[in-house]
């Protein structure tokens, strides 16, 4: 047998036998066929069986967000329909033990092992495959060499999977992304969906189908939790994670992306200077910047800067949000923006949790919004800001409907029954509805549901919570539908 290593053969069949289980007992490890399976699993798993394209499927998402665990549950749900257990591989890349050896080999010495003849009818799964130079390069091989053997990769070097998926496998590679766990997914994970019924509410002149809970007093408490533990399958199941959120989420998830998959990705000399500024970033979530004030407060210099957001984004760390003024129009120049981070509960990670009475609530329910907002690709959300002589207004998230150039919906996200006493206070909101036509908008609220209307604008309030929870669930059905 062909010398694939430092590492006598023998030793890396036992390790691929150690990884495929099933080869004998026909059943994945306990430690994953006891954790449930997210929402998303019934959106993935379709594109593991398709069998028409000749495509390798890449699963792509940040850290700790359930892709591996996601690969077993496909592996269980192969072997419950009656596959046969030893045309089913999976091989984690991220292990030293694979480090000097093509895919092809190890899928040689997996033949091998399994004294098959060839790799028809088989899947195959490299889990962390940015561990492997050139990956892309790689698979595409695969593919055109084994027509008739289906390939699922998964990753979290989130900015070069992107990059190089769209780059090298033009044709060959179908994307699927995993993003961080949506409220919604949360309530179904902790077994909480009888919090929730289908009920409807009050937009404009329609009544529209919307989950309503039972006891919002609770729903509120867990939505509390969830925006600081709730992005991780695993945090959100653990309470001893959640006891030590900084070790658990900061050296895992931001300080391996930010000390070491950015940097070696993109060759970033000065990695605290990274680390300090997403530290920054984290702390001022739904913040408006501007470059020129980002780097009077960090002391990093404006080009440096881009190149930080543009990481931190392409790692699935932060979102940018850019800003039109009250007739919804873009601003030539873009001097000023707001950044998100793309989960919540990171900045509990790096800071400390937060009570539903403490002051940073109001953004983080805003970046929570904006979470769940983002597991619809394609959608050009902005904010709104202008000024007109000394008064400026802003309205929170803003859709743009990007062939017309026009506002779709404006909603003003607050963590506060206020609004719902006074709307008349909500004067941007009022101002922004008039310039554009609306006769309706949404305004989320701390516990209150129902209509005001000014003039002839119809405001529907929701909770926050609500609101969260429904942007998850028909994203879902639409991603189901489509």
């Amino acid at each position: 047998m062909q010398n694939y290593s430092l590492i006598p053969t023998e030793k890396i069949v036992e390790r691929l036998r150690y990884e495929n289980p099933w080869w004998i007992n026909k059943r994945i490890p306990e430690v994953y066929s006891s954790m449930a399976k997210r929402l998303y699993f019934t959106l993935f798993y379709p594109y593991i069986v398709e069998k028409n394209v000749r495509r390798a499927l890449v699963l792509m998402g940040p850290r700790r967000v359930g892709k591996t665990v996601m690969l077993f549950h496909s592996i269980q749900q192969l072997l419950s329909e009656e596959v046969n257990p030893q045309k089913i591989f999976f091989v984690g890349i991220d292990n030293p033990i694979y480090l000097h050896i093509s895919l092809e080999d190890i899928l040689d010495l997996c033949k091998k092992s399994l004294h098959l003849s060839n790799l028809d009818g088989c899947y195959v799964f490299f889990d962390e495959i940015q561990y492997l130079k050139d990956w892309e390069r790689h698979l595409k091989v695969l593919v055109d060499s084994f027509p008739a053997t289906k390939f699922i990769v998964s990753g979290s070097a989130a900015a070069a999977l992107k990059w190089h998926s769209t780059e090298s496998g033009a044709g060959r590679f179908t994307d699927f992304m995993l993003p961080p766990l949506t409220f919604q997914e949360y309530i179904h994970l902790k077994k909480m969906n009888h919090l929730m019924y289908d009920g409807h509410v009050v937009y404009g002149e329609n009544q529209v189908p919307y989950c309503l809970t039972h006891d919002i007093k609770m729903l509120n408490r867990e939505f509390v939790h969830y925006l600081n533990f709730g992005g991780y399958p695993e945090v959100v199941l653990s309470e001893k994670i959640q006891s030590d959120m900084g070790r658990y989420v900061k050296n895992d998830i931001v300080d391996k992306v930010l000390l070491r998959d950015l940097p070696s990705l993109y060759g970033i000399k000065d990695v605290q200077e990274l680390n300090r500024f997403f530290t920054y970033i984290a702390y001022n979530t739904g913040n408006e910047f501007s470059y020129e004030r980002m780097s009077k407060e960090s002391g990093i210099q404006k080009d440096t800067l881009k190149k930080y957001l543009e990481y931190l984004e392409a790692a699935f760390l932060v979102k940018v949000l850019n800003k039109v003024d009250v007739n919804a129009k873009r601003l030539q120049r873009v001097t000023s923006f707001k950044v998100y981070l793309t989960n919540p509960s990171l900045r509990t990670a790096l800071f400390s949790p937060i009570s539903e009475t403490d002051q940073e609530m109001s953004n983080m329910v805003e970046t929570a919004v904006l979470a769940q907002w983002m597991h619809r690709e394609k959608l050009d959300l902005t904010y709104a800001h202008w000024r007109e002589g000394k008064t400026e207004g802003e309205v929170d998230l803003v859709l743009v409907d990007d062939k017309k150039y026009k506002p779709v919906w404006g909603v003003e996200i607050k963590w506060s029954n206020r609004y719902f006493e006074r709307p008349q206070e909500l004067k941007s909101l009022i101002q922004f509805c008039k310039a554009n036509f609306f006769k309706k908008a949404l305004v989320t609220s701390m516990d209150q549901t129902g209509v005001k209307m000014i003039d002839e604008l119809c405001l529907s309030f929701i909770p926050a919570s609500v609101y969260c929870y429904n942007i998850g669930d028909i994203t879902l059905k639409m991603k189901h539908a489509s």
